[in-house]
């Protein structure tokens, strides 16, 4: 019998979201599942105590606990990288593997990844931050080529908060952005409920949705050899053949680290 394979995931501690739509998204898949690792974080702001809340040292300790469920790939479930800036999360990709031997993955490379991969210039942007954070965010993708062409924000700053948002509430500043003129939206947030409206507008619109819990199950499923394409009905991120095999597909793994 084949071993299951088994995904790691880091996740905020008043995060209520990311669980149970990660669990949804894999639901009938038997041989894959997920398993999730939490530091304190709260609320995201600018000030120094929130951004503290992202040193590496917590996340750290958070991913050494997964490293002894034997996971095949450990990820970093939360977008900070996208204000604190995309080297954050390679930094934090390298000493993950360097502590525990295991192939790591974020949100945010997860987001430019994809990008990428489908030639994505102009985004619409949809987050429940406070203007500043939303601010940074566009600033940083915009320095990777990713321009934020149409946004909304909630202005929200306590963390749990996030998921109390409906989706219905999320969908309606998706469809925003796309009537704004955007090749793709971005919901940039693991607390928040936009994977389950992804598939709906984007047979409606044509345009693709990208969530944040649902790409960085995307970089998870590759990570660990799986086709995201046994995901089915949560969008065009999964079925897309030009998004089916990981562009390094030697980097990073368990047993390479350790040779």
């Amino acid at each position: 019998m084949t071993r299951p394979v088994r995904l790691g995931m880091l996740t905020p501690s008043s995060n209520t979201a990311l669980e149970p739509i990660t669990n949804a998204m894999l639901a009938g898949i038997v041989d894959v599942t997920a398993h999730f690792s939490r530091f304190k974080v709260t609320e995201i702001a600018l000030s120094e105590q929130a951004l503290r809340q992202f040193d590496h040292d917590e996340i750290l300790r958070a991913a050494t606990l997964l490293a002894d469920a034997k996971v095949d790939v450990i990820a970093w479930n939360g977008t900070s990288a996208s204000w604190l800036g995309f080297e954050h999360d390679e930094r934090l990709c390298e000493r993950i593997t360097a502590s525990t031997g295991i192939r790591a993955c974020t949100t945010v490379l997860a987001f430019r990844d994809v990008f990428r991969r489908l030639g994505l210039g102009r985004v619409g942007l949809v987050t429940p931050y406070r203007r500043d954070v939303q601010d940074r965010i566009i600033a940083n993708w915009g320095s990777e080529g990713f321009h934020c062409v149409a946004e909304r924000h909630l202005s929200l700053q306590d963390n749990f908060s996030f998921a109390e948002v409906p989706e219905a509430k999320v969908a309606e500043l998706i469809e925003e952005v796309v009537r704004e003129g955007c090749d793709a939206v971005a919901v940039v947030c693991t607390n928040m409920r936009g994977a389950g409206a992804a598939a709906p507008l984007e047979r409606r619109f044509g345009v693709p949705v990208i969530d944040s819990i649902a790409v960085t199950l995307w970089a998870c499923l590759l990570g660990a050899g799986v086709d995201p394409a046994r995901i089915k009905g949560w969008g065009g991120l999964f079925d897309n053949p030009r998004l089916a095999r990981p562009e390094h597909p030697a980097a990073g793994g368990r047993e390479q680290a350790r040779r």
